[in-house]
């Protein structure tokens, strides 16, 4: 596996992922297309077998001086082009008449998009097993807190008490619903059209090679219909990684604010060195947070990158194809290290139940005021159970008595709500509504998703 160097380490792109885009792999797969391109030229009877056979023996990344192919794409415009120059020479080497059929009826899109498929086919598969093991570790949370009372939070301020398993599901939703989107609308696609995507150069044979082609290309299949400026396809995948990154950046953003030193409900993985500060020895500052959110912050020039290099001109881009390899590349990076650092964040939560009671009972019971507003409302209306309410309330914060307290004491209450009734009302535990409901719903969602899934929980 590559490593990664410099004073980034892996902050930012993760060793697994970096392998998948070094350039040696874009050269293979770039080759893997000329050797598939040759061989279904020669089973369809276009170019001869052995021609065929010398193009692929010389098919191997390390046979080729890519700096030297780098300084020729400066001038030439894109690498397929010193490449096809230096696989030709290659072949000619040893085969002169095999070399003639290098890269026969092709075009150097043909070449680079169904190199960059390959690598993007490797990049589909491990960013579908991490998100896999990010649902797991999520199922996990949402099954051992469906009952953990806490806080929750609106406009940053108290609202009503909640589960921390429902906030827990509403994590794990979204990244159930994209493992089984991107199985479906983040695969890329080889491509073989030729010089204006008629595969005219091939004749009558044409159509016949795409087959081929199509059956022969490793890992993922070519689609049979060009595709040079229709470019859906890859805009479709940026998408899907804004979306994640979008969500990643969701559940960073809230265990941030939860793990901050007045709230204290969450804290990430405990590692050495890990969260320090260059001043202050005391610091544990949230880093795969702050990593997670800076990918998702990231993501939407990215994204919008994509999608402004679609209106493409013709048969064949002047600038829009070429924004997309690199952009696109860097969206698989950076969602590939936000999502192993949110498994990592998310396997190795620390969640602290006492101190989310302790800061559900920061305000003496006000955050249970809609509660006994509702019940009070079936024997007082509605209007007069929410004035009491108010003036309960009021003299709450003023006294800094407890809410069940005051109202306890209320003249208007008198004989209305016993003091278990009370106790019962101000109990955060059994005040849920669907939350069950809605758990449930998330984990079906789940485990439905679970038999597509690596490692299946």
């Amino acid at each position: 596996m590559a490593e990664l160097a410099g004073l980034h380490g892996e902050l930012f792109a993760d060793h697994e992922f970096a392998a998948l885009f070094e350039d040696q792999a874009s050269l293979q797969g770039m080759l893997d297309f000329e050797a598939a391109l040759a061989k279904a030229q020669a089973e369809t009877g276009v170019i001869p077998a052995a021609a065929a056979e010398a193009i692929a023996r010389v098919c191997e990344a390390g046979l080729y001086d890519i700096p030297a192919i780098g300084r020729a794409a400066t001038l030439a415009g894109n690498p397929a082009i010193p490449l096809v120059k230096a696989l030709t020479a290659r072949v000619a080497a040893t085969d002169p008449e095999a070399a003639k059929w290098v890269h026969f009826g092709a075009t150097s899109q043909d070449v680079i998009d169904s190199g960059q498929a390959q690598q993007y086919r490797a990049a589909w598969e491990l960013l579908l097993e991490r998100s896999a093991r990010l649902a797991h570790a999520l199922a996990g949370l949402v099954r051992e807190h469906r009952r953990t009372p806490m806080i929750g939070r609106t406009f940053l301020q108290h609202a009503v008490p909640i589960a921390f398993g429902l906030k827990a599901a509403n994590w794990l939703g979204p990244v159930v619903a994209f493992h089984d989107d991107f199985m479906i609308w983040g695969q890329s696609a080889h491509q073989l059209g030729g010089a204006a995507g008629s595969l005219a150069a091939l004749g009558d044979k044409a159509d016949a090679v795409s087959e081929a082609f199509a059956r022969i290309m490793p890992s993922i299949g070519a689609v049979r219909v060009p595709w040079h400026s229709e470019r859906r396809r890859p805009a479709r995948i940026a998408t899907e990684l804004g979306l994640l990154l979008g969500h990643l950046g969701k559940m960073a953003g809230d265990i941030a604010l939860m793990a901050q030193t007045e709230i204290g409900e969450l804290a990430e993985p405990e590692a050495p060195g890990k969260g320090g500060s260059s001043a202050m020895p005391h610091k544990r500052n949230p880093v795969l947070c702050t990593l997670i959110l800076a990918a998702a912050k990231r993501a939407p020039g990215l994204v919008s990158t994509m999608l402004a290099a679609m209106p493409q001109e013709h048969e064949r881009a002047m600038g829009g194809w070429h924004a997309e390899w690199l952009t696109l590349r860097e969206l698989f990076l950076i969602a590939g290290a936000a999502l192993n650092q949110a498994v990592t964040l998310i396997e190795g939560l620390q969640v602290f139940p006492e101190q989310m009671q302790y800061n559900l009972d920061l305000t003496n019971g006000l955050v249970m005021a809609e509660r006994v507003s509702l019940a009070l409302a079936q024997t007082i209306g509605r209007g007069e159970a929410h004035h009491l309410l108010e003036e309960a309330s009021r003299d709450c914060i003023a006294s800094g008595r407890h809410l069940k307290d005051v109202l306890a004491d209320h003249p208007a209450l008198a004989g209305r709500l016993s003091p278990e009734a009370l106790d019962d009302l101000f109990d955060p535990t059994t005040y849920r509504g669907a939350t069950d409901a809605i758990i449930d719903r998330v984990l079906v969602l789940y485990e439905e998703e679970r038999e597509y899934m690596s490692g299946n929980g």
